[in-house]
């Protein structure tokens, strides 16, 4: 089975990230794409993130209707910070038949060569990389390589997040469930 892994922290999940998904199970082989929530990404600041399980609760309310997309919280038993190397060679492990793909944005795709263990990742796992604005995807690194022409979105869990303190209407950017489980818990108020 072909895998997409698509990690982050989804702090909180908004539409930007389901249409990508969506585009990516569209358009590729790949039959499912695992949300796997970073607990602690080692290039963000933790006291920024709501509490990863209440991360993964919205993610799991967000793709609730939809079965070829799972959340995962791989990460969750693994050391921290979330090593996406760490959590490759796991999964290998613990899935033999499985092949799995990484997606990431081209920003993140400039940064991979400063990653942990970065030669590993492209050495063993195919990387799927959706447009960034702003951002040129330039291989010098040698990744087995799929450009995912996903729709271009300017979304930003950092503005989505700015928006909810300034009790301002975050309709449209994030699906209706997880607006409302963000509403009726305080998420991102405090």
């Amino acid at each position: 089975m072909n895998i997409g892994l698509f990690f982050g922290s989804f702090n909180p999940i908004h539409i930007g990230h389901l249409i990508i998904a969506n585009h990516i199970l569209n358009t590729t082989n790949l039959q499912k794409i695992w949300f796997v929530v970073s607990p602690q990404n080692p290039f963000k600041e933790s006291k920024t993130l709501l509490n990863e399980y209440d991360r993964l609760h919205l993610l799991r309310v967000a793709i609730q209707q939809d079965d070829r997309m799972k959340v995962s919280d791989v990460e969750f038993g693994l050391p921290k910070p979330s090593y996406t190397s760490v959590t490759l060679a796991h999964l290998t492990e613990k899935h033999p038949g499985y092949t799995f793909h990484v997606i990431m944005g081209g920003d993140s795709f400039q940064n991979l060569h400063k990653w942990h263990n970065y030669e590993y990742i492209i050495k063993h796992f195919p990387v799927m990389v959706y447009n960034r604005p702003g951002f040129t995807i330039d291989n010098a690194i040698g990744a087995d390589l799929q450009i995912a022409d996903a729709p271009l979105l300017e979304i930003s869990a950092t503005a989505i997040r700015t928006l909810i303190k300034e009790n301002k209407s975050v309709k449209y950017l994030l699906p209706d469930a997880v607006r409302e489980e963000i509403e009726r818990t305080g998420y991102y108020k405090r």
